[in-house]
């Protein structure tokens, strides 16, 4: 009896440990299963060559950075802080706050280093993503599934050594056996310091199979989207830039690998989730490295982080919009332009610091060597210093606003000829397949469609400054003249005005595709800058024009360049830089955005033609009186 009485309670402990064990291995089971029915599927921009266009970097598995001799393990002090050389996963389970894992090469000076690296790193090992399933206290009611996807380099405006990103699933369930029987209710994906919120079904977001949601990394970034497309980022939310998902992709099937919930569990099996350092080389603000997940907000209070920073939609660039000089163009541009401005700074301010204070002493060099006090700006046929040409043509251009503008209405009906033309060829004909294989960003097809839009910008730079001439013509000789009747003296003159423009483009843009042409290309540009008005002005036809524009700048090429560079240049730039500021401190539309480029257009172009239109009368002034030797003594004729 005592026998009994011993091996029944210990019966009753072993079946009480067997219903503590089965459950426990039940949830993970169903964990697991539910991990595996949702696993993403992710497309990556597709690259054909090292260091070439698209996305270099796969979701890898952590382990591939760790007892690596390239990789340092360094602490949070200054100077020399090396902890150890190819650290282990036991090195940083300890906690290691502030420490930093410091791969091969200079985040603010990549190079080919990285992808080089990664390559070497990842050759034989499965594109990786870590799933978890984590329930909240404050949300009995409700679970996440999460993927999170680490990336050795974050090739965007903020470079820095490895990346985190992650999508999840929200279920209105408590735990992942509960969720089986149901659907997700939410999906977001993370993008910069934010994430974007689909409902499940919605139709934005791709499944493949029914349950495995389609995610598209942006190239560098590694944002996640649910289409390809190019979305413009104006917060830290969004990332301030240009995000590219456009294709060609290539597909990945992640393998699943499945996190415990629980902490000690986790930190048993994956001891670099207990790591609180940086998963990347120290650099300064937003070139640090890193955090790893078991860090953000998410990894704890992940219905808690859906509920107050997941957003809606994000923003795409309009379709129809992606080729001439729009705001939403530049601002790509500008971003890049000055993310690697500061990129350089923050490596070596001094080449930076050095090279603004020269353009600024040759700036204030530049307005001491002319006159700015104005002259009158009748009669046409006057020598004016440089600055003089400037300040006449704002007077001229004040005093007849209305007309001035009149004539640059035309950017508005041009701008909706962009639009559809770009549409009609690579949309509606016969390449849209093409570009759809292809890629909006392939060479083939971004190249051609920037040229057309510039072509066809400048063609209304070309006929707006033909058109102010003959204005500027007929108020000089005292006649009323309206924006409808310049436009009917043109016409006669168009079509050498297109054909000129035509060959000058041609010639210029084929100059321009080597290092060696390039130097002639510009040269020639500015030659040819006054073809509109010796065409309208002098009657010539499109070759004789080229010629013609060519003599009357002659030796006079520094003065008509730098007219050109500083009028020109700040008129077709003035509506871009505008949109962009609008695009960062206002929540205005893109399409709102790229009509206020085009208005500003209206504005500023009209007294870009004012101004070489004063430029072109000076020179043919200098060009007749030279050889007379009527300029000797500085003296300014009135007219010719």
């Amino acid at each position: 009896m005592r026998a009994r009485w011993i091996v029944a309670p210990a019966a009753a402990g072993l079946a009480a440990l067997a219903c503590a064990v089965v459950p426990a291995r039940a949830a993970s089971d169903a964990a697991t299963e539910l991990a595996d029915r949702y696993a993403p599927v992710v497309k990556i921009v597709k690259q054909t060559e090292l260091c070439g266009h698209g996305e270099p970097y796969l979701p890898a598995n952590v382990n591939v950075v760790f007892g690596r001799d390239e990789v340092a393990l360094r602490g949070p002090w200054q100077g020399s802080n090396l902890v150890k050389v190819a650290p282990t996963l036991q090195d940083i389970a300890t906690g290691r706050l502030d420490y930093n894992l410091d791969f091969p090469g200079d985040a603010l000076s990549p190079g080919c280093t990285y992808e080089t690296w990664s390559r070497v790193i990842e050759e034989g090992s499965q594109p990786t993503t870590y799933a978890r399933v984590v329930p909240e206290k404050a949300r009995p009611h409700q679970l996440a599934l999460q993927y999170w996807f680490f990336y050795v380099f974050n090739n965007f405006n903020n470079k820095h050594e490895g990346d985190w990103e992650m999508i999840q699933l929200d279920f209105d369930a408590s735990t992942p056996e509960e969720a089986l029987r149901r659907r997700p209710a939410d999906v977001g994906y993370s993008q910069h310091d934010g994430a974007e919120r689909a409902e499940w079904g919605d139709g934005k977001l791709e499944l493949v199979g029914g349950t495995h949601p389609v995610v598209y990394p942006a190239a560098g970034s590694h944002a996640n989207y649910y289409h390809p497309a190019l979305y413009l980022g104006r917060s830290a939310a969004q990332g301030v830039g240009c995000d590219d998902t456009n294709g060609p992709s290539r597909t990945l099937h992640p393998k699943v690998v499945v996190i415990p919930t629980a902490k000690a569990d986790y930190l048993a099996e994956f001891p670099w989730l207990g790591y609180l350092g940086r998963w990347g080389e120290r650099q300064p603000a937003f070139y640090n490295g890193p955090t790893g997940p078991n860090l953000k907000q998410q990894w704890v209070a992940p219905i808690t982080w859906a509920d107050e920073t997941w957003r809606d939609s994000s923003f795409t660039v309009p379709e129809g919009h992606s080729v001439g000089t729009t705001a939403t163009d530049f601002f790509c541009g500008a971003v890049a332009a000055g993310s690697d401005l500061l990129t350089s700074f923050v490596r070596d301010p001094w080449p930076v610091l050095i090279a603004l204070a020269i353009i600024g002493l040759l700036l204030v060099w530049i307005a001491s060597r002319t006159t700015w006090a104005a002259k009158a700006p009748f009669r046409l046929r006057r020598r004016r210093p440089w600055g003089s040409i400037i300040t006449s043509g704002w007077q001229m251009y004040r005093g007849h606003l209305r007309l001035f503008n009149g004539i640059g209405l035309l950017f508005v009906p041009l701008g909706l000829v962009i639009t559809l033309v770009q549409f009609l060829i690579f949309r509606v004909g016969g390449l849209h397949t093409f570009v759809d294989s292809a890629g909006e960003t392939n060479a083939f097809v971004a190249i051609p469609t920037l040229a057309l839009g510039i072509l066809l910008t400048l063609l209304g730079l070309t006929i707006v400054q033909a058109v102010v001439s003959l204005a500027m013509v007929e108020l000089d000789e005292e006649r009323k003249i309206t924006p409808l009747a310049a436009y009917r003296l043109v016409l006669p003159r168009l079509r050498p005005l297109v054909e000129s423009l035509l060959g000058a483009a041609i010639v210029v843009s084929l100059l321009s595709v080597t290092v060696i042409g390039l130097p002639i290309a510009i040269w020639l540009a500015v030659r040819w800058s006054l073809l509109a008005q010796v065409i309208v002005l002098e009657d010539h036809r499109a070759r004789g024009a080229l010629r013609r524009s060519g003599r009357l700048v002659g030796r006079h090429w520094p003065r008509a360049a730098s007219m050109t560079l500083v009028v020109a240049g700040t008129g077709l730039l003035l509506g871009p830089v505008i949109g962009t500021l609008l695009l960062l401190l206002t929540s205005a539309s893109f399409d709102f955005v790229n009509l206020v480029s085009a208005l500003i257009y209206v504005v500023t172009l009209p007294f870009v033609a004012v101004a070489t239109t004063y430029l072109y009368f000076d020179l043919l002034v200098r060009e007749r009186l030279a050889p007379a030797g009527e300029l000797r003594g500085g003296v300014l004729p009135a007219e010719i």
